[in-house]
C-alpha cells in the first residue's frame, strides 16, 4: 500500500542539537557537574512527557534529588531555560517537511512533550500549523513508546500504519512503532534519511531530503 504520511518526532528530529547556552545556564544555576545534570535530568523526564508533573514540579523535584537549596526565582529560572534548551531548528528536515506538503503527503508531529517546552515552541515556531496533526504526549497523558499514542497520531491523520513513515531519533520508539506496521527510520542526519529512503525503496514515492 503507497505511503501517505509521515510523522516526526520533534526532539533531535526537526530540532538541532540542545541550545548550548541555555544548557550552559542550567549547569551554572545548578553549580552542578554536566554527568550528575544528565543523570538527574532524565530521572523524571519521562513522568512529565507524560503530564504527570508540570514543568516547575520537574524542577522542584529535579532540585530536592540534587541536594540543593534553590529560591522560586532560580526554579523559574531553570524551567525557563529548559524550554529555550528545547526551542532549536533543524532547517533541512524543516524544508523536506515542505517538500513533503507539496507533493500532497500528511504530516504529524508526534513528540514526547512537558507543558512549559511546548508552550514556548508555539510561541517561537509558527510552522507548526503547517502540520496536519500535532500529538503532544503530556495532553494526553501516554508517551512513547506506549502504542496507544500511536494509534493517536494515525487516527488523526485518518491512515493506516501501513501508510505512514514515523521517524524518530530513539530506538524504543521506531521499534515500537514498526510493531504497529509503520514504516520507520532512525535518525541522526538528513543525509541517513535521505541513504535510507533510497535503500527502503520509497524514494519512488517520497521527494528526497537536500
Amino acid at each position: 500500500m503507497a505511503l501517505r504520511a509521515v510523522v516526526f518526532d520533534y526532539g533531535m528530529v526537526l530540532t538541532g542539537p540542545p541550545d548550548p547556552v541555555a544548557l550552559e545556564a542550567i549547569l551554572r544555576i545548578t553549580r552542578l557537574d554536566p554527568q550528575r545534570l544528565d543523570t538527574l535530568y532524565w530521572k523524571d523526564r519521562h513522568a512529565y512527557d507524560e503530564g504527570k508533573l508540570t514543568g516547575l514540579d520537574f524542577w522542584q523535584q529535579f532540585v530536592r534529588d540534587a541536594g540543593l537549596t534553590l529560591a522560586a526565582a532560580q526554579l523559574d529560572e531553570l524551567n525557563d531555560w529548559d524550554a529555550r534548551m528545547w526551542t532549536t531548528e533543524n532547517p533541512p528536515m524543516l524544508a523536506w517537511q515542505r517538500a513533503l506538503k507539496t507533493r500532497g503527503f500528511k504530516t504529524a508531529i508526534l513528540s514526547n512533550m512537558g507543558d512549559n517546552v511546548h508552550a514556548r515552541m508555539v510561541r517561537e515556531f509558527p510552522w507548526l500549523a503547517s502540520f496536519d496533526a500535532l500529538v503532544w504526549s503530556y495532553q494526553l497523558g501516554i508517551a512513547k513508546p506506549d502504542p496507544a499514542i500511536y494509534r493517536h497520531v494515525l487516527s488523526q491523520l485518518n491512515v493506516q500504519a501501513c501508510e505512514t513513515l514515523f521517524i524518530d531519533d530513539k530506538q524504543p520508539n521506531t521499534e515500537a512503532a514498526k510493531t504497529l506496521g509503520m514504516k520507520t527510520h532512525l535518525f541522526t542526519t538528513p543525509e541517513r534519511l535521505r541513504e535510507d529512503i533510497i535503500v527502503q525503496g520509497l524514494d519512488c514515492e517520497l521527494p528526497l531530503p537536500e
